[in-house]
Formats: structure tokens, C-alpha cells, sequence
């Protein structure tokens, strides 16, 4: 034990800049438990986030002026801040200690066992079966995970076992550290779900994005272990690139396979009756399906998995019912891209099918207001009876686009009393849209 260690490295007083996304949230809840004194500032604050950091006595202060900024021992930067930020330009002025958050948890995690969970699709929800899983079998599992789930009292807990899963996504890490978070995390499990080009704002094409998932592929030790679905031609492509650590495609005979047309999945043998599932769309069993074979790499049997995932509370706003009465029912999605929207909307129409759905799309995203995705976007909604386009962007990239929460509105109470279901997908505050549409069906 290293001895006369000032106060200031064992408990040390730490302020977050941006502490109100999911990522730094879960970082102050990780941070809180290992002792520090956490703070932290915002434009904003908002539930579910707020209300998590209220439970944990963090001081949060509203805006970045400089003179709001309170003395610490450690400041970390969330990649919504850039030069300009008065609280930027006076901690770099100062010279005071700074960092990402990725780059903390980073160094926090690497004794643990650490299973990161990345791809364009499904991190939340894979990262969260993966967690419950652990958690049925009475392993304290570690984790940060982007979403809220009701398995689960907050978005991320230290836990006391040698596993910690975090959902790793490649997003850049901060002003003046550009490459993507996962690059921190070094894995021993790395997960890729699927990969798709998106972030258009940090990406200029696909190969950008290979380019760093690759970094990632590159800090996965020889022992450790990369899994994927069979079919994906990027993925491929990715592994093409090098790779150095033991591979499983998932998918194939020889590890675990989910049969849609017999509605089972096939592991070692055993079938298991995906009905059997609370979950809806190829998709979600999907992150079924990776989940199960993840946990079993790591010592638990899949029959005990496959148990555990019946009993799955999901994942907030993934195919959640957030509204039903007189047969009308609202789904909150968090779809926010053309191949999310379309297995989205596929998962509606199987699931009521013999319902009329209409849905709202908001272009939410930087990749969807910016019209990257052309008409894909669009086409990828056309099974549902109608969409409405939500851009609140201030630059409509179709003239069916609507640019105002009110406007649309007024043409969806035309059509409500022959609308069964209404799906609202969108990756901000869907509140917004889905408050006003409940307000109107009761008001029938």
C-alpha cells in the first residue's frame, strides 16, 4: 500500500461538464460510489437523468458561465463541449486538470472483465439483457449503459464482480480527444452488432467509421473475444482489416442460431421458443440472441439465460407502450435510422397486425436532418398505412416534412378515430410529440 497519499487522490472533489447526458450521468453514479465529491453543470436538466442525479446528492448547476464554475480537483469534458464554452476557455486559461469521460471510466474499469457492446443498432438493449442475465444469476455486475431500464434503479452501478459491460458507441470523446469512446474501454469481450454509416456530423463516409472500430479491434487482447452476426458485409470488411483476438460469427451451426421461420433458437442442442420472449422483431432477437452466447463465453448456462430474458422489463422507449385506452394504443421507439425505422415498423405490423399503424418520425439526428440517407429514409416507413415526417431542424429536406410539432398535429386529428396505432420514433425527447397525441385521444 502506497502510504502519506494526499486526501485530494482518495477522495477527490470532481465536476462534470455536461453531466446531464446518459454517458456522464452514469459516470457520476460510478464515481459517487467510488467516493468522490461530484458536481456538475448543464444547459439543462431533465428527467430521467435529473432525478437520478438529485438521488445522488450531486450539485448541479444550470449553464456554463465562468463564474458558476466551482473549484475541483478534476474537471471532465463531455464531447458537447467545445472551445468557445466559457467554462472551456477558463479551465485550459487556468491550466487546470481535465479530461474525457470515456478516458476516466476507461482507467477505472481496466482490472474488471470488461464486455463493450457497439454497433450502429441495438447497444442499449443488448448491453441491458446482457446485465440482467449477470444479474439472475446473483452476480453483481458492473455497467454504464445509454438508456433506462426497469430491471434496474439507475443507468449505471460500480458492482462488485470481476464483470463490468458498457455500452460503447463511436461517438467521438471530447473536444480535444477525437477519437471514439470505445478506444478507451480496452475490452476483453468487444460486441458488434451491426455496423451502418451515421454521425454525419463527425463522419464523412463508412470508411471513417471502419477506421475506428478497427482502433477498437486493435486494443482486444489475443485471449479476449470479438462477436458478430453472420451477414453483415461491413462487419466482414472490418475483420478483413486485421484481427487478432479469437472471432465468433454468430448464426452458423456450430455456435447459436435463430430460425425465423421455425421461431426458435438453436444453442448446443437445445431449442428455445423465442414466443416464449417479451420482446418484438427480428431485431430485438437478435440481442437475444447475442446476449445468450456472450454470457455463455463467460460461464452461464444458456438455459438459465434464455430464463432470465423471459422475465426482461426491456429497455425504455424500445417498442414501449407508453399509452393505450379504447384499443388506441402509442409506442415510443427510439429508432432513429433507416434500417432501425424498418425493423421497427416490421416489428409493429407483425405484432398488430391486424391494426392500422401510422407513424411519426422525427429527423432528430444530425445523419437524418441533414438528408444523408436520401430516400432511404423514407422508404423505410412505407409498410406502415401513413408517416408523418417531423424535421424540426429549420431546414426541411422534403416538402412533406413537417416543421411543426403543432401543424402536425392538426392533420393527425383529421385521421385519429381510423388510427388503431400510433409508433413514434425518434432518438430526442419524444414527449414532446407523444403528450400532445395522448391529450388528443383522451379528449375524444
Amino acid at each position: 500500500m502506497v502510504t502519506n497519499v494526499t486526501d485530494k487522490y482518495l477522495k477527490m472533489k470532481i465536476h462534470i461538464l455536461g453531466i446531464c447526458g446518459t454517458f456522464m450521468g452514469g459516470l457520476a453514479q460510478i464515481l459517487v460510489e467510488k467516493g468522490h465529491v461530484v458536481s456538475g453543470s448543464d444547459k439543462q436538466f431533465y428527467p430521467p437523468m435529473s432525478d437520478q442525479l438529485d438521488s445522488l446528492g450531486v450539485e448541479m448547476i444550470k449553464g456554463y458561465e465562468e463564474s458558476s464554475l466551482p473549484s475541483a480537483d478534476l474537471y471532465v469534458i463531455g464531447n458537447a463541449l467545445s472551445r468557445g464554452n466559457p467554462c472551456v476557455e477558463y479551465i485550459l486559461n487556468q491550466k487546470l486538470d481535465y479530461t474525457s469521460g470515456p478516458k476516466m471510466l476507461g482507467e477505472m474499469i481496466r482490472d474488471r472483465t470488461v464486455i463493450a457492446v457497439s454497433g450502429t443498432h441495438g447497444k442499449t438493449s443488448t448491453s441491458f439483457l446482457i446485465c440482467e442475465i449477470f444479474q439472475a444469476q446473483g452476480i453483481d455486475v458492473g455497467f454504464l449503459v445509454g438508456g433506462v431500464s426497469d430491471s434496474f434503479k439507475n443507468s449505471a452501478r460500480l458492482g462488485t464482480s470481476e464483470f463490468f459491460v458498457i455500452e460503447s458507441d463511436e461517438y467521438d470523446s471530447a473536444f480535444f480527444d477525437k477519437r471514439s469512446k470505445f478506444i478507451h474501454y480496452h475490452p476483453d469481450t468487444f460486441i458488434i452488432n451491426n455496423i451502418e454509416f451515421d454521425h454525419a456530423d463527425i463522419f464523412d463516409d463508412l470508411s471513417d467509421i471502419l477506421k475506428q472500430f478497427h482502433h477498437a479491434i486493435r486494443t482486444v487482447p489475443a485471449n479476449g473475444n470479438i462477436l458478430f452476426h453472420d451477414g453483415d458485409e461491413n462487419i466482414m470488411s472490418l475483420i478483413e482489416m486485421g484481427c487478432w483476438s479469437k472471432t465468433h460469427k454468430l448464426g452458423g451451426e456450430e455456435n447459436i442460431k435463430l430460425s425465423k421461420k421455425e421461431g426458435v433458437i438453436h444453442f448446443k442442442g437445445q431449442k428455445f421458443d423465442v414466443s416464449d420472449l417479451p420482446m418484438h422483431g427480428q431485431h430485438n432477437l437478435n440481442n437475444v440472441v447475442m446476449a445468450i452466447y456472450t454470457t455463455y463465453l463467460h460461464g452461464i448456462d444458456p438455459e438459465k439465460s434464455f430464463s432470465a430474458l423471459q422475465k426482461s422489463k426491456g429497455v425504455k422507449r424500445r417498442f414501449e407502450t407508453v399509452f393505450k385506452h379504447n384499443e388506441k394504443i402509442v409506442i415510443d421507439d427510439f429508432a432513429h435510422h433507416p434500417t432501425a425505422i424498418s425493423h421497427t415498423a416490421e416489428a409493429a405490423i407483425n405484432h398488430f397486425s391486424s391494426k392500422k399503424i401510422v407513424g411519426i418520425v422525427e429527423l432528430a439526428s444530425n445523419t437524418m436532418s441533414q438528408g444523408h440517407h436520401g430516400l432511404e429514409l423514407y422508404n423505410s416507413a412505407s409498410s406502415l398505412a401513413q408517416v408523418y415526417w417531423l424535421n424540426l431542424s429549420n431546414k426541411k429536406n422534403q416538402d412533406f416534412e413537417y416543421d411543426s410539432i403543432n401543424l402536425l398535429l392538426e392533420d393527425l386529428k383529421k385521421d385519429i378515430d381510423n388510427i388503431d396505432v400510433i409508433l413514434i420514433m425518434s432518438n430526442k425527447d419524444s414527449k414532446k410529440i407523444s403528450e400532445p397525441i395522448i391529450d388528443l385521444i383522451k379528449s375524444k
